[in-house]
């Protein structure tokens, strides 16, 4: 194992960015919580317009269908969003999550109580659009950069209160996590260097003195001075922000596999091939969750 796959293995057990494997990361019963807080906030339980329109015991068949191709994300939790309005619905998804699916394709199919499933419908889809969208466009990244040693990674721009869905949809598209949140990992970026006087040496020294142990510790550069000073601090991670591709293949040969590589500032679908050519590890990539379009899903009732 070469020094740069020891870095990343070690990395990964210290959860900065997991190792691949699609899991959940709600329980049964907080997922039941989220949803049904989604559902109240949608004022599920007082829908005038399908009290209004349907008899009580109407029962009800639909089907979930994709109306453009992409990579599903969110099966969970529509299913918990139609079981509680109906705790008798049979729900029975035709795809998982991380699968791709084409246009026309059959997502689920879901039958109860007209009334409850109507109710339902929006939260189910919210979740299931906005969630397929970032896998979807995670997926496109991942496809952009195949053949390369390169991973895509997620950011911390994320929705508030949705950022552990958002990253699990991220991983649904193929692509890593980078820290979960600010006490997860080391991050030292231009802000806090400057609040050292732009010494590196030393902001990587206190951290090692202050985070807890076996902490990954991560720094931003910007100039290739600040990338040999993160060298010869020991950093595990030198992000390398904005740089142009001739400045990145240059940082990466001086860094030498001594620590992991991440390109990261404005990385787009038409960029991030060449920049995962210069050789960095990681491409971080905000647009991810923070610009993803919704994925294009109906239910429709038959």
């Amino acid at each position: 194992m070469t020094l740069r796959s020891r870095r990343i293995t070690v990395l990964a057990e210290r959860g900065l960015a997991p190792s691949a494997g699609l899991k959940f990361p709600y329980t049964r019963l907080e997922t039941a919580a989220i949803v049904r807080e989604a559902l109240d906030e949608d004022g599920a339980d007082n829908d005038i317009t399908g009290i209004a329109t349907i008899v009580s015991d109407r029962r009800a068949r639909c089907a979930m269908v994709a109306r453009q191709a992409g990579v599903i994300a969110g099966i969970s939790l529509a299913r918990e969003a139609f079981r509680a309005r109906d705790a008798n619905a049979s729900v029975r998804a035709e795809v998982k999550d991380g699968q791709r699916v084409d246009a026309g394709t059959l997502v689920m199919f879901v039958t109860g109580h007209a009334r409850g499933l109507l109710s339902a419908e929006r939260v189910a889809l919210n979740y299931m659009q906005r969630l397929s969208g970032i896998a979807t466009l995670t997926a496109e990244f991942v496809k952009a950069v195949k053949g390369t040693e390169a991973c895509i990674l997620d950011t911390r721009k994320t929705t508030p209160g949705w950022r552990k869905l958002e990253k699990y949809a991220v991983k649904a598209g193929g692509g890593m996590n980078h820290r979960m949140n600010l006490s997860s990992a080391v991050l030292i970026k231009d802000n806090h260097l400057a609040a050292l006087g732009g010494d590196v040496a030393l902001a990587v020294q206190r951290a090692r003195e202050i985070a807890p142990r076996n902490t990954p510790v991560e720094i931003e550069c910007d100039r290739v001075d600040q990338v040999v000073a993160a060298v010869e601090a020991g950093a595990d991670v030198i992000m390398l922000d904005n740089m142009t591709n001739a400045q990145l293949r240059e940082s990466v040969g001086l860094i030498d596999g001594r620590a992991v590589t991440e390109a990261s500032g404005g990385v787009t679908l038409t960029t991030v091939r060449a920049i995962a050519e210069t050789g960095v590890d990681w491409i971080s990539v905000g647009a991810l969750t923070h610009s993803a379009t919704a994925m294009d899903l109906a239910l429709d009732f038959e």
